[in-house]
């Protein structure tokens, strides 16, 4: 198993290396709550061992968990776009041990270097359609007929 975290992997080394000086390590006991939908989108985590579960409020039902991240996982893309507030809430479902990233901070560097600033947001970007790909496969799965996904979804 590679010791790069796969979301760090697609970008080029001058901005990883760049990311990286940003970050520091953090832990999150299972059962932590590390954002709430709604709340403003101040860090954002890459997984370097544990789980998190990401979770929608349905009003009047316990909230629904949408994805279970785990290694190498980007954790929250919501900083990177305004109005810089969560689509969704996020809890470690088992322990987490994460490099966290101050939003504000990797702004300032992606504005003021445009070649780290299009690699980080190729890498993001690339997260973004991972998980509307798993979305869409978990939409067909629960609500459409008995075998109408498409074969590619199932292949996975």
């Amino acid at each position: 198993m590679s010791t790069m975290h796969s979301v760090l992997e697609q970008m080029t080394p001058e901005a990883r290396e760049a990311l990286l000086a940003h970050s520091r390590q953090v832990t999150f006991p299972a059962g932590t709550r590390i954002f709430r939908e709604r709340q403003r989108a101040e860090k954002f985590w890459i997984i370097e061992c544990g789980t998190v579960d990401l979770d929608t409020h349905v009003p009047g039902r316990k909230n629904a968990v949408i994805d279970t991240l785990g290694y190498g996982d980007l954790l929250g893309w919501s900083w990177m776009f305004r109005p810089y507030t969560w689509h969704l809430g996020a809890t470690a479902s088992r322990e987490v041990i994460a490099l966290e990233f101050d939003a504000a901070a990797v702004r300032e560097l992606c504005d003021e270097d445009s070649a780290v600033g299009r690699s980080v947001s190729i890498a993001v970007a690339a997260v973004i359609a991972d998980r509307l790909d798993s979305a869409r496969t978990r939409l067909l799965d629960l609500f459409a007929p008995h075998g109408s996904g498409t074969p590619l979804a199932h292949a996975r």
